[in-house]
């Protein structure tokens, strides 16, 4: 056979007889369906026509996943019975081939620079243990990374070593012939994220979404011309995708959406086939929106029923919703979402992003770009009296500022008010939202500022 050759480390060349795999540029896989989760894992078929004598018989699966979980393995055709399987995971590099070489006699080749003339000699690999030790007749030699022009040749390449990550069968056959068989097994190392792109447009109140696909394939190796389906879900028994920072869901929907399902779960199948490369990522439109009405607001929270003085910047929101009427008209997967606006060159410039909560459509979203530059609230403890041993009044000033040139409107919120906290006077109507927190909205004039002063009887 040709012999290949490798380098390591720019330095050792080595030789050895090649295996029997498919070309660099192709693929033993078949007709490959994948299945990708939040969680950084996939389901594989790969559906493979192989050719089979009768009886028991050894077949192997170059190509599969450099991390597939064998126990998950599945092989099912016509007139199969799976016997037993293996998974060879030692790949084939030059470190790997000297290392399983220890104790055997391997050639050494050496070129003289200035002439070019080879010598060979017969060396016993001693150890490959941070650097390859040779014995050479009665010397004992470590090979150097020097750059001096050295080959190492090997007489085979071990068994158990494989030039692509391999999975070996063996099957019980019914009757000989060209068989169809589906293999499928879980691999941790596929993964898909969604990222969108948001344009607002403040004069408009509107924003165009663009929504991105991104996969990223970490499994070793290349999944070429394959159907690919996403999941916005992480079935149990695996890591969960993670919590999000940012609760951008204020109140979940309840449309149903358009988008395909299996039980609990939303489908998200590419329109194409495509090849995932090894180490690569990769991104697949799937959604775009245009026009969906939107609208920018301020919100300021204050925690208990604390004094919070100094003044601090306003959460600058945008709000919109998902509803198939005057939203987006989709369900949202959880992802990262970045939103820009037009300065006044007509240039889109980033304002900043917010983790968004995998939504149901008909949702109605809050999306947290940053702070507010010039718009700022401080909560004052105007008086707290003692009314007796358990209860207290507590009068609480809320101040705010706008150096903008036009009106706000800013969201006050005050949460942590726990048990039977009542409100006994307020200089401007607000709303309980929920057990232990009330809003008020706050209209601020252009360049000025505005107070709300609000009276609570509390537990304290």
């Amino acid at each position: 056979m040709r012999p290949v050759v490798w380098l390591l480390a720019a330095a050792w060349p080595f030789a050895a007889q090649a295996q029997q795999v498919p070309a660099p540029d192709q693929t033993a896989q078949g007709d490959l369906a994948i299945t990708i989760y939040q969680n950084n894992q996939a389901l594989v078929q790969d559906v493979r026509t192989l050719s089979l004598t009768a009886g028991r018989v050894r077949q192997e699966f170059p190509d599969v996943s450099a991390q597939i979980r064998p126990a998950t393995v599945t092989l099912s055709g016509p007139g199969l019975g799976i016997v037993e399987q293996n998974f060879d995971f030692d790949l084939l590099t030059p470190y790997k081939l000297m290392e399983k070489a220890v104790g055997s006699v391997v050639t050494i080749v050496r070129t003289n620079p200035a002439t070019g003339a080879e010598t060979r000699e017969q060396a016993r690999v001693l150890s490959a243990n941070g650097g390859i030790v040779l014995q050479i007749g009665p010397r004992i030699e470590v090979l150097r990374d020097d750059g001096l022009p050295v080959r190492v040749i090997f007489d085979k390449v071990p068994e158990n070593l494989r030039a692509r990550p391999t999975l070996s069968v063996t099957l019980q056959v019914a009757s000989a012939g060209r068989v169809p068989a589906t293999l499928s097994y879980l691999t941790p190392g596929l993964g898909w994220t969604s990222d969108y792109v948001m344009l607002f447009d403040e004069a408009k109140s509107t924003i165009d979404l663009q929504g991105w696909i991104t996969l990223t394939n970490n499994t070793g190796t290349t999944y070429s011309n394959a159907a690919v389906t996403l999941v916005a879900g992480a079935p149990s028994g695996a890591a969960a995708f993670g919590r999000l920072n940012d609760a951008t869901v204020d109140t979940p929907g309840t449309e149903t959406g358009p988008r395909e399902r299996l039980g609990d779960y939303i489908f998200y199948p590419l329109a194409q086939r495509t090849t995932i490369a090894n180490a690569q990522q990769k991104q697949v439109g799937f959604l775009d929106v245009k026009g969906t009405p939107a609208r920018k607001t301020y919100e300021w929270t204050n925690a208990w029923l604390g004094a919070d003085s100094d003044p601090r910047s306003a959460a600058t929101v945008l709000k919109f919703s998902t509803a198939k009427s005057g939203g987006l008209g989709d369900q949202l997967p959880s992802g990262t979402i970045r939103v820009y606006m037009r300065d006044r060159k007509g240039e889109p410039q980033f304002i900043g992003e917010s983790r968004v909560e995998a939504a149901p459509m008909g949702s109605a979203m809050s999306l947290r770009t940053g702070e507010a530059f010039d718009v700022k609230g401080a909560a004052v403890v105007a008086e707290r009296k003692k009314l007796s041993s358990k209860r207290w009044k507590t009068t609480m000033r809320y101040d705010f500022t706008n150096a903008r040139a036009d009106a706000v409107t800013v969201e006050l919120a005050q949460t942590g008010l726990w048990g039977d906290v009542r409100v006994l006077e307020q200089s401007l109507a607000g709303e309980r939202v929920s057990a232990d927190r009330m809003e008020w909205k706050v209209p601020v004039p252009a360049n000025g500022k505005a107070s709300v002063t609000v009276v609570f009887d509390s537990r304290y």
